[in-house]
């Protein structure tokens, strides 16, 4: 197992706090997480680290070698053999490595984000993955989203978020992201399993979707991604 981290934490000139904060935000899928965040990061100078990126690259794997999600001892024989690199660029982009070949663009499939879905719930692997998060974040300076980034990953979070939306903004949302990449889908097969993601990620036994008691909710529905940033941002400076 292997990661590597090519972009130091930006600082923020005059204030040596804010370049050391860990913001933690979390959500169902479609809330918004990925666009604010990635502002978030740009605007503050931060790495941006998008968990569900790393659960869809060992899903990518899982499928490119044809293991059955179900089981559960050829899942932890597979992480034993992998390789994960994560790498950040002078834009913020995170690009995901997988065993030596750059899966960035495969990792929103529908398929592979439904696998990865699946088999998140598995202790295993959120046990694997959890130090190479931490180890991201460690120097601080990070905007990090996911589904337990302020409960689990991050506890000790310095500003947590949590975002949501209602299911029929998030379903529109995640579809014209879909068709945005050339995928052929249709609104009411991406609102199904949209639904069936969340009832998945909130009823898993390990680390289940949840709000952290110390976090802020946003309710995106009727917001553009501009107003949740400034929004945000208004917290976050608070804490400096």
């Amino acid at each position: 197992m292997s990661i590597m981290k090519t972009q130091s934490a930006a600082s923020v000139p005059g204030n040596g706090h804010h370049a050391s904060l860990i913001i933690a935000i979390d959500g169902p899928a479609g809330a918004g997480k990925s666009t604010v965040a990635k502002l978030l990061a740009a605007h503050l100078g931060y790495l941006y680290l998008d968990t569900g990126a790393l659960y869809r690259a060992l899903a990518w794997k899982v499928k490119e070698c044809g293991c059955d999600p179900r089981d559960r001892e050829g899942i932890e024989r597979l992480l034993a053999d992998t390789a994960l690199d994560v790498s950040h660029g002078p834009d913020g982009g995170m690009t995901v490595v997988v065993d030596g070949r750059d899966v960035t663009t495969t990792l929103r499939a529908p398929e592979v984000s439904e696998l990865a879905s699946a088999i998140s719930a598995l202790p295993a692997v959120r046990e694997w993955l959890l130090p190479i998060q931490r180890r991201i974040g460690v120097r601080g300076a990070v905007v990090a989203e996911g589904r337990d980034i302020g409960t689990r990953v991050f506890p000790a979070a310095d500003v947590k978020f949590y975002l949501e939306a209602n299911t029929e903004v998030r379903a529109r949302r995640r579809y014209q992201e879909l068709l945005a990449a050339g995928r052929t889908v249709s609104l009411t097969e991406t609102q199904n399993d949209l639904v069936a993601r969340d009832l998945r990620d909130e009823t898993r036994a390990h680390a289940p979707l949840r709000r952290a008691e110390d976090a802020i909710t946003i309710d995106t529905s009727a917001l553009d991604a501009s107003v949740v940033l400034d929004h945000m941002l208004a917290v976050i400076a608070t804490k400096l």
